[in-house]
């Protein structure tokens, strides 16, 4: 993983520290030794998250985060707070300037590493989610800022397996959500995935049970894998707070649980949740007849065609791999032929079916006109991207295909052709065209086959 870090803090060894344990993770770090500074380099370049200092003269911590928040341009980048600062009350002051996490000096190396990655990973998906807002052109970014501050309260699906403390974690939310308790995990699965909730909280406190299953099967499942979860653990818990976090725990509060530090948490959460949902919906209702191939349900080439540009040019500035794979189904002229072609409508839409069980939740799929579709991966190397497209090879060829004609399956393979982005100067239609040639060598090469452009 791969993002820009800013480091604001006006003791420069503190920074010195922070930067050496950033780049050796391989983080593009940023420095400033004061709030003012901070708030014009956030203004001004890709920042993907800010560790950010407390204790700083004429403008502290408290004062830069609310800054950042309150700027629609830089509201959505996650910010940690690094402080000797330790009480509760200094906490929920944070959490409510819109800080995502606190840190606590000295920094335990592998908290702020698995942190780091935590917060990355979800400022990716909810930027993937703005970008496409924004080729879309249906939302501007004052009415993404609205989108934070839900009108109504939060649905809470709390998981405890004692009566005491689910009675004090609900009391203490009453006033910001709905709330309804269960004390069997499983249970808690099914009943996150039938009903709508903003936020699940796992307490930690099972006798016989292993609360991270249940918090990786809610990532498992399509119906639950946006829901933010919350996770409440005790004192000294490092080592299962890390393993939650890689496994997408969005949160954490340790016990004793205090009910506004728990609020706090818990609204923060429940605004993300609400301006995702917000941002997906409109994206889903209002573009997609006019972007999606009515065929497949996969976008359509319109919208690859100016999404592409957009992808492209995030990957340069940020300095950072794309990828893009061309595939084509192989011998498609001759279904059509011999079965007519609504049994050539059927293998589009089967594979189209497998092309979006293969791809990420980052990924753009899109059907690129007749049997050819593509795939673009930001934030992949070549590498990857092979992988990728062999594991789609392998799913088209692995399982035949069924047409309802007679009940008639037929054995299907696709060809494959990747090029990754260049450094410098290159564009969207050099990237198809390579990614096209190297299709073209895998058809003349014999078929069913992934191969991958020079770089």
């Amino acid at each position: 993983m791969t993002a820009r870090i800013l480091v604001v803090d006006d003791v420069p060894a503190n920074v010195k520290l922070l930067e050496a344990r950033l780049v050796a993770e391989y983080f593009d770090v940023l420095t400033a030794g004061d709030g003012r500074s901070a708030l014009a380099v956030c203004e001004n370049t890709p920042v993907d998250l800010v560790l950010l200092d407390i204790m700083m003269p004429d403008m502290d911590g408290f004062e830069v985060c609310e800054r950042l928040k309150s700027n629609s341009r830089t509201a959505h980048i996650p910010v940690v707070m690094v402080t000797a600062l330790d009480q509760p009350s200094d906490r929920v002051r944070g959490l409510k300037a819109g800080a995502d996490d606190f840190l606590t000096k000295p920094v335990n190396d592998l908290q702020l590493m698995s942190r780091v990655k935590s917060l990355v990973r979800l400022k990716n998906v909810s930027d993937e989610l703005r970008l496409r807002a924004q080729t879309a052109q249906t939302i501007g970014l004052q009415e993404l800022a609205r989108a934070d501050r839900p009108d109504e309260p939060g649905n809470v699906l709390l998981v405890d397996g004692r009566a005491s403390s689910q009675e004090r974690l609900q009391r203490a939310l009453k006033p910001i959500a709905d709330v309804s308790v269960i004390s069997d995990p499983q249970a808690a699965l099914f009943e996150a995935a039938e009903n709508m909730f903003d936020l699940v909280i796992v307490n930690a406190n099972f006798d016989d049970y292993d609360p991270l299953r249940l918090c990786s099967q809610l990532r498992s499942l399509e119906r639950t894998r946006f829901i933010p979860i919350l996770l409440v653990t005790e004192q000294g818990s490092e080592e299962m707070i890390v393993r939650a976090l890689e496994l997408g725990v969005t949160d954490y509060i340790m016990r004793p649980v205090d009910p506004n530090e728990l609020v706090a948490r818990s609204l923060t959460q429940i605004r993300r949740k609400h301006c995702n949902d917000r941002l997906r919906a409109s994206v889903q209702h209002t573009i997609e007849l006019a972007i999606t191939d009515d065929l497949t349900g996969l976008h359509n080439r319109r919208y690859l065609d100016s999404h592409l540009k957009l992808l492209i040019d995030r990957a340069s500035a940020r300095g950072r791999p794309l990828s893009i794979c061309i595939t084509d189904i192989d011998r498609f002229k001759l279904v059509n032929d011999t079965y007519g072609h609504d049994a050539g409508d059927e293998v589009l839409r089967e594979f189209a079916n497998r092309v979006r069980a293969t791809v990420r939740g980052a990924d753009l799929a899109c059907r690129f006109g007749g049997e050819e579709f593509v795939i673009v991966m930001p934030d992949t190397t070549p590498e990857m991207a092979t992988i990728v497209a062999e594991r789609l090879r392998l799913m088209v060829e692995g399982r035949a295909f069924g047409i309802s004609q007679g009940e008639t399956v037929l054995s299907v393979t696709a060809s494959l052709g990747i090029a990754t982005l260049r450094p410098q100067d290159d564009t969207a239609e050099a990237l198809l065209k390579r990614a096209d040639s190297a299709l073209y060598q895998a058809k003349n090469n014999g078929r069913n086959r992934v191969v991958a452009a020079a770089a």
